[in-house]
């Protein structure tokens, strides 16, 4: 490929690319002077196990590994012992070293599903860190201002409000750009949320002397509820270690709205197909369940193997399409009278209330023969066969009355 040909390649799914021209420019010296980019992408292990939104930056760290630079992947041992210096996640406690490291081995065997391991370099932040004396940070704290860090997304309405901002919140993004510094970043990788940290550390670079990186941010995934960002605290999220058929399942629920977006960024189907799918479902010639079918296979070949995804799709097609519960299922009889389907849910016993199954419903967590049904009003009429799903393992099927009453012979 060319300089051109590469950008293209790599712009695919970007959200913000800070500059075009920078990595142009960039790209071109490294070939003249022979060696790959600095491509750097930087998490605190603060939990063991990684989710799909957690790879979207991940599979453009493998489109820079696919045009041939090595990459690389910075776990922040040291600002992962810190935890959430904002004090508003509960999932970004502060962790001991022994803890950070447990997560680290295990984000090191989950991205190598994604990453090829000859091309990427692995770094931790406390190299740097630990050895920063507090003359130099304190140089390093002189290189930002206030004023900057106000300006990020949502300090200042958290100070009109009267909130308290702790000390350490100001620090991190001087903390993450000096990780930058340290590298000499050509390029770094993060989410949309990021994108003040992202740019600061250009702002730290310069003011080291260096050239300043290119920022490449990608869109927030969105969770299979298709409202909120993919969260394990939200109960909304696709996890790599999942099993094959509950991810095959989960993916199988999104609403078809975010078939593309799922597409785009978390396979490796080319752009021009992703497109024509895009074309082909505005249009009605394809049909949104065999597309989300196409996308559980390439998602779940991904991680797994295609033999486990042709399996966990029988799996998925026996309990849904075929209507072949699973021995275990159990068997409820229902009242073939059409009626909300927060009331079916109540009637089969797998709700306890109506508040509940309403809840249920609208969070997306209610599914018949394998289609999510997020209106709790929707009407439906029970039919003998019918596989009511309500979370993970919670099955019944619907049978005729003389199943479930069989008569002496």
């Amino acid at each position: 490929m060319n300089v051109e040909e590469k950008i293209r390649y790599l712009q695919r799914g970007v959200e913000e690319l800070i500059e075009r021209e920078e990595l142009a420019w960039k790209i071109d010296k490294a070939e003249r002077e022979q060696r790959s980019l600095v491509v750097k992408m930087g998490v605190d292990p603060t939990a063991p196990d990684i989710h799909l939104g957690h790879t979207v930056p991940l599979m453009k760290l493998r489109d820079f590994q696919e045009v041939g630079y090595e990459v690389t992947f910075l776990i922040g041992d040291f600002t992962g012992r810190i935890g959430d210096p904002t004090g508003r996640s509960s999932g970004r406690n502060a962790l001991t070293e022994t803890q950070v490291l447990d997560n680290a081995k295990a984000y090191q065997k989950q991205i190598f599903k994604i990453l090829d391991p000859d091309q990427t370099k692995i770094v931790y932040n406390s190299k740097w860190l630990n050895s920063l004396k507090l003359d130099e940070f304190i140089l390093l704290l002189g290189k930002g201002s206030v004023n900057e860090m106000i300006r990020r997304r949502g300090v200042s309405k958290r100070l009109d409000e009267g909130n308290s901002i702790s000390v350490a919140e100001f620090v991190y993004p001087f903390l993450q750009a000096y990780d930058s510094v340290a590298l000499r970043a050509d390029v770094e990788i993060g989410g949309q949320d990021q994108l003040f940290n992202l740019i600061f550390g250009r702002e730290v670079q310069r003011a080291y002397g260096q050239e300043p990186q290119v920022v490449i941010t990608l869109p927030l995934l969105e969770g299979i509820d298709g409202k909120e960002k993919m969260s394990k605290s939200l109960d909304n999220h696709i996890g790599l270690d999942d099993d094959p058929r509950d991810m095959y399942g989960k993916i199988m629920s999104i609403p078809d709205s975010l078939i593309v977006k799922y597409f785009d960024l978390l396979t490796r189907v080319p752009y021009e197909e992703v497109t024509a799918i895009e074309s082909g479902l505005l249009r009605g010639t394809l049909h949104a369940r065999d597309e989300k079918a196409r996308l559980a296979r390439e998602i779940v070949s991904l991680y797994h193997d295609r033999p486990v995804a042709n399996y966990a799709e029988e799996h998925f097609n026996q309990l849904f399409r075929e209507r072949t519960a699973p021995n275990d299922v159990e068997s409820v009889r229902l009242e073939q009278v059409e009626k909300p389907f927060y009331r079916i849910l109540v009637d089969a016993g797998m709700a306890t209330s109506n508040s509940m199954a309403r809840r249920v419903i609208k969070q997306g967590g209610a599914r018949i023969d394998g289609e999510t049904i997020r209106d709790p009003m929707y009407q439906v009429k029970p039919e003998e066969g019918m596989i009511l799903n309500v979370g993970k393992k919670n099955y019944k099927k619907i049978t005729r009355d003389d199943e479930n009453n069989p008569t002496d012979s």
